[in-house]
């Protein structure tokens, strides 16, 4: 059995003026944890994470795995959306990641990543963690962490980035990854937030982080939780906030969302 993650963290986004400030600090961050539970990682940061660098870098880790591996993939940096050309999204929009070279290259879409993870032989386990995205409800959490006036949304608009001739009606409404994410078997997806949110890029005690990311390795190491599951329901004791407006999810089966931690 091997355990091996990805971390990819994205601040730069040249010709957008949208560049973010914690998802170098979070992809080192998840790098630095994942190692210290035996994975053999590999960051991906900024003018490394391009479009066609990511997808043969998912791609690969999961052609490579074998049954009993584990594999974990970290995302941090902005999400957008597309018009969906295919007809299989209910909102009309397919929704993904955005690479460093987002503005020649277009976002790695949800398609493209439910392609690529379709490919595991039985028995992998795969875990994408997404700190990107959206805006939605305010509620509860302790936010006492957190720095004020920091907070910057993680959602590239489509004219940050498209060229204004290609721009759809109703562009700057924002979506998220999650709904076209297709989730099956060992798969498991945890997200900072709703599809109709945004995870924030702020910073706590003077360090720039996203807030999902802060508050995911601030209970993994505090609550040392045993299952997924039980390690969701501890970050939400601290999302939502009224600063922090976004509700972390958890998708995969009951039997995926049982798992233990990064085994």
């Amino acid at each position: 059995m091997s355990k091996k993650a990805l971390c990819i963290g994205i601040n730069d986004y040249p010709g957008t003026a949208n560049d973010l400030s914690g998802c170098v600090n979070d992809a080192e961050d998840w790098a630095a944890e994942l190692a210290g539970r035996g994975f053999k990682v590999s960051s991906m940061l900024d003018k490394k994470a391009t479009h066609a660098a990511m997808s043969k870098a998912i791609g690969g880790l999961i052609k490579d795995a074998k049954k009993g591996d584990t594999v974990v993939i970290t995302y941090s940096g902005h999400g957008t959306w597309v018009p969906d050309s295919s007809g299989d999204e209910a909102d009309g929009r397919d929704e993904g990641l955005c690479p460093w070279d987002i503005t020649s290259a277009g976002p790695l879409l949800d398609d493209d990543i439910g392609l690529l993870f379709g490919k595991h032989v039985g028995g992998v386990r795969i875990v994408l963690i997404s700190d990107s995205c959206h805006s939605g409800s305010v509620t509860r959490g302790d936010d006492s962490d957190l720095d004020p006036g920091a907070a910057r949304a993680r959602f590239l608009p489509l004219e940050a980035w498209m060229p204004a001739s290609e721009l759809p009606a109703a562009a700057s409404r924002p979506r998220g990854l999650i709904s076209g994410l297709r989730r099956s078997g060992g798969d498991l997806l945890l997200a900072g937030c709703m599809d109709t949110q945004y995870s924030w890029d702020t910073s706590f005690r003077g360090r720039p982080n996203g807030a999902f990311t802060y508050y995911a390795l601030k209970t993994l190491r505090e609550n040392k939780p045993a299952t997924y599951v039980a390690w969701f329901n501890a970050i939400r004791t601290y999302l939502p906030t009224t600063r922090l407006p976004q509700d972390p999810q958890i998708l995969g089966t009951a039997t995926a969302q049982r798992f233990k931690v990064f085994e």
